[in-house]
This record gives C-alpha cells, structure tokens and sequence, in this order.
C-alpha cells in the first residue's frame, strides 16, 4: 500500500469519527450517556473506546513508553460530545504528524511488538481503521435506536465531501 493510500484511509476515519460526534451532538446529554441495550457499551462508552485504541495504537506504534500508551481511558472523563473531540483533535494532530513523517519502508517494516504482535506496520495501522469501523457501527446502531438518523459514513460519502471531489 502507498503511503498516499494510507494516509487517505486515516482521513476517512476521522472524518467518519467526525459525522458520528456531528450526529451525537445533536443528542440530549441524557442520551449520550444512557445505557445501551443493543451493544456492549453506550454510546459515549464506545466513543471513548473508539479513542482509546487509537491513541494506544498509535502511541505503542510510535515507540513512546508503557506508561503512555497502556492507560485505559475513563469514559466519565468525557462528559460532552464536545470534551471528547476536543480529545480527538490532539491525537490526530499527534497521529498524521507520524504518520507523515514515515516512508514506504517504515509502513512495509515487521513491527516485533511479542510473540503474536509481529506484523508489518501496515497491519496494525489497519487494524486501527477496521477498529474503529467496527465501533462506527455500534454508534450508528444506537443512534438510530435513539431516533437520530445516523450519518453516512461510506468511504465515497467522504469522497464526494472532499473539494477535490
């Protein structure tokens, strides 16, 4: 994969974050923290989760030490769709400063992170994407079980919201 690909691919997925907390705010603040039913956690919960791997990924990713990257992230600490974007923005800044900084040798280069986490960068950095899909997902679910039309959040919605579109 090039490292255009990629790069576009980490856009995507904050951009796809971005309709989800677009579509929460519209939600009362009871509702974002209501308790869910359908999924595993609510909807702030799998939010703050969504957060939470991919700031661990990607600090773990990029060497930075235990203490930083394992550290579950406490859902009460986001008390508003606004707090937990706030949150968002940094680690983004953090993650496509890396990510542009890399080259095609780095992306392409196993990363021994133990026995069973030996892949090439481009794997993990997948599963971050995938990961958040996933919890995407969840989020759109309980946004409509709570009657707020979940955005689309198909990759060629992002394409046709991008000028160059």
């Amino acid at each position: 994969m090039r490292k255009a690909d990629l790069l576009l691919l980490f856009e995507y997925n904050d951009w796809a974050n971005d309709q989800i907390l677009g579509s929460a705010e519209r939600l009362s603040p009871e509702d974002f923290v209501a308790l869910s039913e359908i999924t595993f956690r609510n909807l702030r919960g799998t939010m703050v989760h969504t957060l939470d791997v991919e700031r661990s990924w990607m600090r773990r990713l990029r060497g930075e030490p235990r203490e930083r990257w394992d550290v579950e992230l406490n859902a009460e600490d986001f008390p508003t769709v606004e707090s937990l974007a706030t949150a968002w923005q940094q680690d983004r800044s953090e993650t496509m400063s890396w990510l542009n900084g890399l080259d095609e040798g780095h992306i392409d280069a196993v990363v021994d992170l133990g026995p069973k986490d030996r892949f090439p960068l481009l794997w993990f950095l997948l599963h971050v994407i995938t990961h958040s899909a996933q919890q995407r997902r969840d989020a759109a679910i309980l946004l409509e079980r709570m009657g707020n039309a979940p955005p689309e959040i198909e990759f060629l919605n992002f394409a046709d919201s991008r000028p160059q579109a």
